[in-house]
């Protein structure tokens, strides 16, 4: 495997990870948990939700093809939240989800230093990309923390319990030394 074709599956992994961290927290949640915003400047997780898959449909449609900031899509109007249920939070999630990894897995490793742009601004496929790793993890970490608030002491979880590095890395050193190299199956299963 050469250096673009590990990029691509490591950024696949990446972002696949994060996905699940966003999912398992709101799994742990009662739905009307997903609608909580603290004050007027803060965003419920069904905003944040909301943003995400504006911000994925907008810039992964027609990815190579077309700007990223799109005609239809209003900005402003994801942090105005309208959805009434976790279903349309999570149909939302969905949504934005599957345009997102259904771009990146149609991607070709000699398409990485294709430029794109985002808002008339031209960049790589690798630097829009990465401006995504550090977006989507950043409101998902949101996501997590605004999770974990609400459950208080019932929160499960989504890492290395506290107290509980010592434990974890005994168990990790106790087993063989492994590299992990997710085929295209695994990766589909991890969607």
């Amino acid at each position: 495997m050469n250096a673009t074709e590990s990029y691509l599956e490591s950024v696949k992994k990446q972002f696949l990870y994060y996905k699940m961290l966003g999912e398992k927290a709101m799994d742990q949640l009662e739905p009307e948990q997903l609608f909580v915003a603290i004050n007027e400047d803060t965003n419920s997780i069904a905003t944040i939700i909301k943003h995400i898959s504006g911000n994925m449909l907008s810039r992964w449609t027609d990815f190579l093809t077309s700007d990223g900031e799109k005609e239809w899509r209003n900005r402003d109007a994801e942090f105005e939240n309208d959805l009434q249920s976790k279903e349309e939070v999570l149909e939302n999630w969905n949504k934005g989800w599957d345009c997102f990894l259904d771009a990146l897995n149609n991607l070709k490793p000699d398409q990485l230093s294709d430029i794109i742009y985002i808002r008339n601004e031209g960049h790589t496929v690798i630097e829009a990309i990465n401006r995504q790793l550090a977006h989507y993890p950043y409101h998902i970490g949101q996501i997590v923390f605004y999770a974990k608030q609400l459950k208080n002491n019932s929160w499960d979880s989504l890492s290395i319990p506290r107290n509980k590095s010592g434990n974890y890395n005994a168990e990790k050193f106790a087993k063989e030394k492994e590299i992990k190299n997710f085929t295209d199956d695994e990766l589909k299963r991890l969607k």
